[in-house]
């Protein structure tokens, strides 16, 4: 009988088949086809002129790659420039930028614990977090969804670092963590606080500094937060921000950071000139919102069962995950594209349609994607 090392991959394959698991790409054309309610461009800044003409300008002056790590030759002026206008816009005092908001949390994980430290992790973190608590060594405690009180009987019980961790926005429902009391019991327990804000950066706080501004938080001496250029800033990468000796030590210990080709400096062009495009207008941040909270009012009103966004996402249960994976379809049939979130992604086993808002949408088209919704929804 030949050798067939993989072999098992049929076997996964056909469970995943059976389940209705099956995931599969899907290439966008260059132009949009459909109303855009699955990205993440809360901001619609991806296709604006200033920041694709940033973009092209920093790939003909620095080139097309970084051409190796930061550390090496990937660092340029435009990382540097970026870096500072970052941590002035959030409120930190210095930030790193990596290659993505996945390295970012590995990097920010990994590198500010360890073997013998403890990391306090909710329930409901994103995957990245999730990998990054497995990489760093450290013994993990993963508590209940958005509970102080979990967080600070878990750091009771440990003796030595300790760390807690959160998204600030979570993406698959769109509610927020508890950051005040959070930093309160990180305060009384001497632990940190890392909040990955991939989804409050440009969307909460005033004029979209995010999530830790918007609780008063910003620049506090015993938080970390981690933050994607991909989503508000419609770019492509990630960083860590805090005090600058934490941005020091993660540049000499972040494996993520160190041994990875820097940010393209397309990318890190176009981050910057989104987010100099956002200090100009604001009101995109509240706009971004506004848009959420009427989708939201109206998918309830309709008798669908939906989670009250605190930011930019929009979360409507389905049935079962091949209801919401036929939903979808349907909602692209009618010419509009929605995420469609199902185990093993969701960690409560909830299939959902995850809708996002855009600061970009008009009202006639908030109407479109609202009928849209309620047009193909599943009878039972």
């Amino acid at each position: 009988m030949p050798f067939a090392p993989f072999e098992w991959i049929d076997d996964e394959a056909r469970r995943r088949a059976d389940a209705g698991l099956v995931r599969t790409l899907r290439a966008r054309p260059a132009e949009p086809e459909l109303l855009d309610l699955a990205s993440n461009d809360y901001l619609g800044l991806t296709r604006h002129p200033e920041v694709t003409a940033a973009a092209a300008e920093a790939a003909q002056r620095w080139g097309a790659g970084a051409t190796g790590s930061r550390l090496v030759t990937g660092s340029t002026a435009l990382h540097a420039e970026l870096e500072r206008e970052l941590a002035a816009f959030c409120g930190f005092e210095a930030a790193l930028v990596l290659s993505s908001g996945y390295a970012a949390n590995l990097a920010a994980l990994t590198a500010l614990t360890g073997r013998g430290s403890l990391i306090v992790s909710d329930a409901g973190n994103h995957a990245s977090i999730v990998d990054g608590c497995r990489l760093s060594r450290a013994e993990t405690a993963v508590v209940p969804h958005a509970d102080p009180e979990a967080v600070a009987k878990a750091l009771h019980a440990h003796d030595g670092r300790a760390l807690a961790v959160t998204d600030s926005v979570f993406s698959v429902d769109g509610d927020a963590a508890p950051l005040r009391e959070l930093v309160d019991v990180c305060r009384t327990h001497r632990a940190a606080l890392l909040v990955d804000d991939a989804h409050g950066l440009g969307v909460l706080g005033e004029g979209g500094r995010g999530a830790p501004a918007a609780a008063g938080l910003a620049g506090d001496d015993g938080i970390v937060t981690t933050v994607t250029l991909s989503k508000s800033l419609g770019s492509q990468g990630g960083a860590v921000l805090g005090p600058a000796r934490v941005i020091d030590h993660l540049v000499n210990t972040a494996r993520t950071f160190i041994f990875d080709t820097g940010l393209a400096p397309a990318a890190a062009g176009a981050a910057l000139a989104s987010l100099r495009l956002l200090r100009r207008e604001p009101e995109r941040a509240g706009r971004a919102r506004t848009v959420a909270t009427a989708l939201y009012e109206r998918l309830t009103a309709a008798g669908l069962t939906a989670v009250r966004p605190d930011a930019a996402v929009v979360s409507v249960r389905a049935p079962s995950p091949d209801a919401a994976v036929r939903w979808s379809a349907d909602c692209r049939a009618a010419g509009m594209a929605v995420g469609c979130f199902r185990p093993p992604s969701v960690p409560d086993g909830i299939s959902r349609l995850r809708l996002t808002a855009r600061a970009d949408l008009t009202g006639a088209q908030i109407e479109t994607a609202v009928e849209t919704v309620l047009r193909t929804a599943p009878t039972a």
